[in-house]
């Protein structure tokens, strides 16, 4: 679960709900072999026409849900280690919500308070904010070594189906000159990442939207102010691929998130720091530099918890 040796380039779009890819493509000069994931739409994963024929004509889909199902059929003592792990993940993750929970409310009760010395508050303050950070820090160390441990103990490279599956995904990656990483199912799409080992073989070129593109961070985390069921924690879920390091991302920003209650929004933004959170709404394209630099329009959320274009303070 290391990040790829060799950075790559990385174009980072908002859902594409009226599709840029093809665009994209072509103005960044991909005329080479594309591979694609598109895990993250699970059992519709084989409805790929569309976007491979926007990826162009060499383009192959990598199936990595397809082969994750046919792992899981053909090695059932893998599986059975798998549900059992995914299940220890599942408890620490409501432990953690518990915690947080309790912490956010904190620090919004002490956010609240205007009754007392102003430095008094302002220390008050950046302590239960501090709680939420450590909180958080924990929780993903916690996860990290969980994962670690599964790992280590089942040696994936070593089982025959999954080794196979990795020999051919690597394969295929070797001779692309751009990958591609559909958005769907954030949790699914990180345990396929990570399962056929795409991070060393990540190559020079990458374009990816929504969840995708949440999966190449270093710190996933989900979000959604306005859910049916009424507003969630935000929360730090797990570790993507690690290609894009220091920043928290934010598809569908204006929809799932009160953008409007600057407040609210800045404890968002401070809590990540020194990541910067980066929205990605409809329309939105980022190209990162060289060394993961956001270019300076990019759409950040400042400590003010307003968005604005350029890097956060």
């Amino acid at each position: 679960m290391k990040p790829a040796v060799v950075t790559p380039s990385i174009t980072l779009l908002g859902p594409q709900r009226r599709p840029t890819l093809d665009r994209v493509l072509s103005s960044l000069d991909v005329d080479g072999p594309v591979a694609v994931v598109n895990a993250g739409w699970q059992e519709r994963e084989s409805d790929d026409a569309e976007i491979l024929a926007l990826a162009g004509g060499q383009a192959v889909n990598l199936r990595l849900f397809a082969r994750w199902m046919d792992v899981l059929e053909a090695d059932p003592e893998y599986a059975a280690a798998e549900r059992e792990h995914r299940r220890v993940l599942d408890e620490l993750r409501q432990l953690y919500l518990i915690r947080l929970d309790h912490a956010l409310q904190a620090e919004a009760a002490v956010a609240a308070r205007t009754d007392g010395h102003p430095r008094t508050l302002a220390m008050a303050s950046t302590d239960a904010l501090e709680a939420v950070r450590l909180l958080d820090a924990t929780h993903l160390a916690q996860v990290g070594e969980l994962h670690d441990d599964f790992y280590g103990t089942w040696r994936l490279e070593e089982r025959g189906t999954i080794a196979n599956h990795r020999a051919e995904v690597s394969g295929l990656l070797s001779t692309a000159e751009c990958l591609v990483v559909a958005g769907g199912h954030v949790g699914d799409l990180i345990r396929v990442l990570h399962l056929f080992h795409l991070a060393p073989h990540v190559p020079a070129r990458v374009v990816a939207w929504s969840a995708g593109a949440m999966a190449l961070t270093d710190r996933v985390v989900l979000f959604h102010d306005r859910a049916a069921q009424g507003a969630s924690l935000t929360e730090v879920f797990d570790a993507g691929l690690g290609v894009v390091p220091g920043l928290v991302l934010l598809p569908h920003a204006r929809r799932r998130l009160r953008t409007d209650d600057h407040p609210r929004m800045s404890v968002l933004a401070r809590r990540f720091a020194p990541a910067t959170c980066v929205v990605l709404d409809d329309g939105v394209r980022v190209d990162l530099g060289p060394d993961g630099a956001l270019p300076p329009d990019a759409r950040v959320l400042g400590d003010d918890g307003r968005i604005t274009e350029g890097t956060a303070a």
